[in-house]
């Protein structure tokens, strides 16, 4: 007989949590299960899944802070995440947890025999977990990072400049670095209203743009015009191509 599959429930609301928990003993026979954990956040699930082993998340869409999509794509940057099972109220959002590959899409209220089948399924998955892509359902509130084996969340707010670097982007902060393995191009269709190119490499907050400085050429550097950003003494080099754009945003705001 298979070990019980270890569960998080992740819903901001206690009563479906409690609910979800009476169905689970009423299938106990037919899919045995031991609920490790629960979380009325995405944040606070993310935690629970770093500090113990679990199988499966029953996870809602529509939380506040950190909604149940953006709680799945983090869960996929962990070498084994648990599997997700999506537990909501709303069915508008089916089609696109199938696109991101979850195990099962369940519309509240959850029927047992549904439930059961869809715990099933997790259990008959295997060790080469599925991924989830990338969601277009919201913005992000978070990056993440993956450093000793940990989630590290960068709340998008606080990043000043994101800047490609070999194979990985790094994302600067106030206070330290990131590395983020995403695509530079991919995070400016995703986050164009919050950051600006001012380089092949390099994205800025456009609300950390203080303005420009010209910067002469010599020998070995053409003369180029460069972002300050606000509160740093670093500067960042404005390539030809996006110069109008940065032109353009300082006319804005000035």
């Amino acid at each position: 007989m298979s070990a019980p599959l270890r569960l998080l429930l992740v819903d901001d609301e206690t009563p479906a949590r409690a609910r979800l928990r009476d169905l689970l003993g009423d299938i106990a026979d037919e899919v045995p299960t031991e609920v490790v954990a629960e979380a009325a956040t995405g944040r606070a699930g993310l935690e629970h899944v770093q500090t113990g082993d679990i199988d499966v998340a029953l996870v809602d869409i529509r939380m506040p802070g950190m909604d149940g999509i953006e709680f799945a794509r983090h869960l996929s940057r962990l070498p084994d995440g648990p599997a997700v099972i999506f537990v909501t109220a709303y069915d508008e959002y089916a089609v696109k947890a199938f696109e991101l590959s979850a195990v099962d899409y369940l519309v509240k209220p959850v029927r047992a025999a549904r439930l059961a089948e869809a715990l099933k399924k997790a259990q008959r998955r295997t060790d080469d977990v599925e991924r989830f892509e990338k969601s277009a359902l919201a913005a992000r509130q978070h990056l993440s990072c993956l450093e000793r084996g940990r989630i590290l969340l960068v709340p998008v707010t606080e990043i000043v400049f994101l800047k490609a670097e070999q194979k990985y982007v790094t994302a600067r902060t106030a206070e330290r670095e990131y590395l983020l393995e995403e695509s530079l191009v991919h995070l400016e269709s995703e986050f164009g209203d919050r950051f600006l190119r001012i380089h092949r490499n390099c994205l800025v907050a456009r609300a950390a743009v203080s303005g420009v400085e010209r910067v002469a050429g010599s020998e070995d550097v053409e003369a180029h015009w460069q972002v300050m950003l606000t509160g740093s003494d670093q500067s960042l080099p404005v390539s030809r191509r996006q110069w109008p754009q940065v032109k353009a945003l300082l006319k804005l705001h000035g």
